[in-house]
């Protein structure tokens, strides 16, 4: 578990299913990720993410906010996509809140405190975020943590098709301090 001022980032529980399952039916939190998630989809996810958590010993964690112990979203580390030059194999940050925790700081509290825990627990030079072009929201983020737009390394995501307009992909780079 990692905790802040405000949250705690720790493993999934059977209680994250419901409400991680009302984000991936969010149209507004799904608009840059992909289609709307049934509860088989979120249920996969959650399975996905706790089997990096038990080979690697990190992944996109729950966030709780600690006042209430309320289910906010994901963030963490997990080793980035396969087949993608230049970032195959690399530590990726990524964060996901359910719509209502938007604004409130909780996003950039969570991936500061998930790259600080990379920082000192992996034997990494680097650690990389991705994100649809339109997403201002995350790459904003990005920039406000300190990482930098890396042109060489967009790609186009090999899991979507050529047509969808979420497969143009943009990089963001940042070294350990």
């Amino acid at each position: 578990m990692i905790e802040t001022d405000r949250l705690t980032l720790r493993p999934w529980q059977d209680s994250d299913r419901r409400p991680f399952n009302a984000m991936g039916r969010d149209p507004e939190v799904m608009a840059h990720l992909g289609p709307l998630q049934s509860q088989a989809d979120t249920d996969a996810a959650i399975a996905r993410l706790s089997a990096i958590q038990a080979q690697h010993g990190h992944t996109f964690w729950a966030i709780e906010r600690r006042a209430d112990a309320r289910f906010l979203g994901f963030c963490g580390l997990k080793i980035a996509p396969e087949n993608i030059p230049g970032i195959e194999g690399a530590i990726e940050i990524g964060w996901r809140l359910a719509r209502d925790a938007w604004g409130a700081g909780y996003a950039r509290e969570a991936a500061a405190a998930s790259l600080a825990w990379g920082w000192d627990n992996l034997a990494v030079n680097r650690i990389i975020a991705i994100t649809t072009p339109a997403n201002t929201r995350s790459w904003g983020l990005m920039l406000r943590l300190g990482m930098v737009r890396r042109h060489d390394l967009d790609f186009d995501h090999p899991a979507l098709a050529i047509d969808d307009p979420l497969r143009p992909h943009v990089t963001y780079e940042i070294f350990r301090p």
